[in-house]
């Protein structure tokens, strides 16, 4: 009898104290949607993957409670998701264009996070020296004009190499990606005939060629089959030990992707970038820059219903800009002129949870 006194009690007691406490906020229950810390998830472009899963690592060392998961899918489908609010942030190579923006739910900011090169890949075994590719000579290669390796215009720019009677083939990217925009952008630009019959954007109607789904897909293929020539992002390039072309900039010169080549075209380009930070660098003057250089972005919302969450990716973003930097270049991305990282600092102070400022320092 007395124990069920003391059973009774107790419930009723915490009955009550689950009465006054009240409904949980959403703040409280995002905190334990992971269980023992904050959730973060994003999905979007595969060109910074690497840079994100080192960057997504080192910060959880620093702050266990905050778990961050990343999907590399292409820049296509991290423009969808943000746009289907399923993602706390998205990520593109490819700004979002000003159509795109209009159709959104809630508004976005673009915040840069890196810089990097799409450089132009080949499967030429035994070749004395590396390719070089004159703007002229790389957009009839992927126009489907050029196919033959030992092609007069290809030969005219390498003569010291032993080219082979070898039929090209194009390796081009099967999904919606920003590294595609970035790559065609780039064409467009060099090309009339580009512009006008193929275009731009993050997926195109290719005139020629294979393809393959991500980096991962298109940097497979060129490994697995002999005379292919395709574009991928450096890093993947350097990371699975494929040759890569240099290529003619806009002064005529041939410049090795690197990432003092890849920050003089954003440098040159600095002057031209509007306050929203949506800027393309393809093409960019300067004789020491890399003609296909491009910034890569997160998309973020303006403003969220959730402080924790909302609170947590700005802190993530003001870590990457600063220590995160460091990490770029160690993994072949350029890191964020000083100007640029200026102006994103000034964008997080704009971020807000239910109309409320965040507590950015």
């Amino acid at each position: 009898m007395l124990k069920n006194f003391y059973l009774l009690f107790t419930v009723t007691i915490f009955l009550i104290t689950l009465a006054c406490a009240g409904p949980l906020t959403e703040d409280e229950k995002d905190g334990m949607m992971s269980g023992d810390g904050i959730l973060l998830q994003g999905a979007g472009a595969t060109f910074p993957y690497p840079l994100y899963s080192k960057w997504i690592s080192e910060y959880n060392k620093l702050n266990s409670n905050v778990k961050i998961d990343y999907q590399s899918i292409g820049s296509g489908g991290g423009i969808r998701q943000i746009k289907q609010q399923t993602v706390d942030f998205g990520a593109t190579d490819v700004p979002m264009t000003d159509e795109q923006q209009k159709s959104l739910k809630k508004p976005i900011i673009h915040i840069p996070t890196t810089l990097g090169a799409v450089v132009v890949c080949y499967n030429l075994p035994n070749i004395n020296g590396q390719l070089k590719l004159t703007s002229k000579t790389l957009t009839a290669i992927f126009l489907g004009e050029i196919k033959k390796w030992n092609d007069p215009k290809i030969v005219e720019a390498n003569p010291d190499i032993n080219l082979p009677d070898k039929d090209v083939t194009v390796v081009h990217r099967s999904d919606g990606s920003g590294t595609t925009a970035v790559f065609v952008d780039y064409l467009s630009k060099i090309s009339p005939v580009w512009f006008k019959e193929v275009g731009k954007g993050t997926s195109v109607d290719w005139p020629v060629g294979l393809g393959g789904k991500g980096n991962e897909g298109v940097t497979g293929q060129i490994k697995q089959i002999e005379g292919t020539v395709g574009y991928v992002e450096l890093v993947y390039a350097l990371q699975n030990k494929l040759p890569f072309a240099a290529l003619q900039n806009k002064a005529g010169k041939f410049i090795n992707p690197n990432t003092d080549a890849v920050t003089a075209a954003a440098t040159a380009a600095m002057s031209q970038m509007p306050d929203d930070m949506r800027l393309s660098i393809t093409d960019a003057d300067g004789e020491e820059s890399y003609p296909i250089a491009s910034y890569t972005y997160l998309l973020i919302y303006q403003d969220t219903q959730s402080k924790v969450k909302a609170q947590a990716l700005a802190d993530f973003l003001k870590w990457s800009i600063n220590d995160g930097q460091k990490i770029a270049k160690q993994l072949n991305y350029a890191p964020l002129p000083i100007e640029v990282t200026d102006r994103i600092k000034e964008k997080l102070k704009t971020l807000k949870s239910k109309g409320q400022p965040l507590n950015i320092s």
